[in-house]
């Protein structure tokens, strides 16, 4: 018995997003989806918990299944409540008294501290408030949950307890999840699917699997599509000889058989499909500048400290020169925020234990874009800040994914990834040789997070990067700086903080 079922499903909101959509889900099911930024995955949640209505096709529910789907953001109304009543909301009004026991196991299923559960949800960090919605959707024991980038904002311990929780589900239950998180689709999910404009395809395998067949799959759509245009090819080649002879000889015979031969032709032209290739979101470039100097920053043994003035940890004696690209890791609450805005203000000229090369030209993006103003529109930030001039501007934001519509309105209207790529834009035209990261993949799709992990790891600039995303760390780290006992001690590799900090999850 199916919990849910998609036939010839279809969207077009300003453009087309996919059609053609089939896929059946069954109790037990934990199936990613991956797609491209702006390709419709929130859409898509969206129409399978009937809160939109498709263009085409249908969408079929288990009679009396319950549909769960827990967002990227809380409800502004939301936001004034405490994190328990916030979760309490989720059961119906008439239910509350008896049966609100619901909300502390939900709270401490997901290890919600309690120090934390009657905090307004507005005073709370986006991976609580991202929790918070998941216990608000627990309580109402759904036997589907569509989880919309469940893992955006949280630390690897989160990420693990999020993991184990999605496994200890019962075998009734499914999920569909939203994410570009490639290690955390490896661990919770069983089938992926690949949302596509069209010929969308779904495998029962994890992400990394799945993607794996998902190119043997296109190469060899590939190699049919060539074969039919070579049969097609062959067959006008034998009409345009019978038709010369046709009408040297007069033969009626030959001139139809002309005919039908190019009749097949044309539908075999007409029925063959090239192989998918997805309309890339936009490319990722940096561009460095360079720099001679033998340490971009240096750190004399610097103490870094909490706002009020209470020692975190110290950093030793440490440099980071040109090519260097250096992980910071420890688990939140360690530091490394407050590292990283030392660093911001040393290369503003706060003299202290840590000093920045004259040569230093920094490149900083945080994991909030605060950079951004969101209010402005992407075409002015360029405007404003490179004068590029026009014609530079719109193809830089059209290669970065920004459509022409897009680039001169308010860039609050642009979606979190598109905002993203933005960012990156931004980078690219300041030409740094050290880049401060802080969670640069946040938002990124699959797809961007390739692009950028490629030109860093070419990139002669020095980095120093905050991240979560564990398949991100190990494809561009080239040095790791651990958070532990108050010390700041580097190690060769960050495996054995992953396995601690998500408490086996993988």
């Amino acid at each position: 018995m199916s919990l849910l079922s998609v036939s010839d499903l279809g969207l077009t909101l300003a453009d087309p997003l996919f059609s053609g959509l089939d896929f059946t889900l069954h109790p037990g099911d934990r199936a990613g989806l991956v797609a491209a930024n702006g390709r419709g995955k929130s859409s898509l949640l969206r129409v399978l918990a009937g809160l939109a209505e498709p263009t085409q096709g249908s969408v079929t529910r288990a009679r009396g299944a319950k549909v769960a789907l827990v967002e990227q953001d809380p409800p502004a109304a939301l936001l004034q409540l405490t994190l328990r009543a916030a979760v309490l909301d989720g059961l119906p009004e008439e239910a509350r008294d008896y049966e609100g026991w619901r909300v502390d196991v939900a709270l401490d299923d997901l290890g919600v501290p309690e120090d934390l559960r009657d905090r307004p949800l507005a005073a709370l960090s986006g991976g609580w408030q991202r929790t918070a919605l998941l216990a608000r959707a627990a309580v109402g024991e759904p036997d589907l949950y569509l989880l919309d980038e469940p893992t955006n904002h949280l630390d690897l311990a989160r990420i693990g307890v999020l993991t184990r929780w999605l496994a200890a589900l019962p075998r009734s239950v499914a999920a569909i999840i939203v994410s570009h998180d490639r290690a955390f689709l490896d661990a919770a999910t069983t089938r992926t699917l690949f949302l596509r404009e069209r010929d969308s395809r779904v495998f029962a395998l994890p992400f990394s699997a799945a993607r794996a067949a998902l190119e043997e799959a296109d190469a060899a759509d590939a190699r049919a599509f060539d074969n039919r245009l070579k049969e097609a090819q062959q067959l006008r080649r034998q009409a345009a000889k019978l038709k010369n002879i046709g009408i040297n000889s007069g033969s009626d015979l030959l001139t139809t058989k002309t005919k039908q031969l190019t009749e097949r032709a044309d539908r075999i032209e007409a029925a063959a499909r090239p192989a998918h290739r997805d309309r890339s979101a936009g490319a990722i470039r940096l561009e460095g500048t360079g720099s001679h100097a033998r340490a971009l920053l240096a750190f004399e043994d610097a103490a870094v400290a909490t706002p009020d003035g209470r020692l975190l940890f110290r950093t030793g004696r440490k440099w980071i020169v040109p090519g260097d690209r250096v992980v910071l890791l420890g688990p939140n609450g360690a530091g490394k925020s407050r590292l990283m805005a030392a660093v911001r203000a040393a290369l503003e000229g706060d003299a202290g234990a840590i000093r920045a090369a004259p040569s230093v030209r920094a490149g900083v993006a945080d994991q909030h874009l605060g950079q951004i103003d969101l209010d402005r529109t992407p075409h002015a930030l360029l405007a404003d800040r490179f004068r590029p001039g026009d014609q530079a501007i719109r193809a830089a934001l059209a290669g970065a994914g920004i459509a022409i519509d897009r680039q001169t309105a308010p860039t609050r209207r642009l979606s979190g990834g598109q905002r993203s790529r933005l960012a990156m834009l931004l980078l690219r035209f300041e030409k740094p040789n050290l880049y401060l990261l802080d969670e640069p993949t946040n938002h990124l799709d699959i797809e961007g997070q390739e692009a950028l992990e490629a030109e860093i790891a070419t990139d002669a600039a020095a980095a120093l990067i905050v991240s979560h995303d564990r398949a991100f760390v190990r494809a561009v780290g080239t040095r790791f700086w651990l958070i532990a006992g108050r010390r700041l001690e580097e190690v060769d590799s960050p495996e054995d903080f992953f396995r601690e900090a998500e408490g086996g999850a993988l």
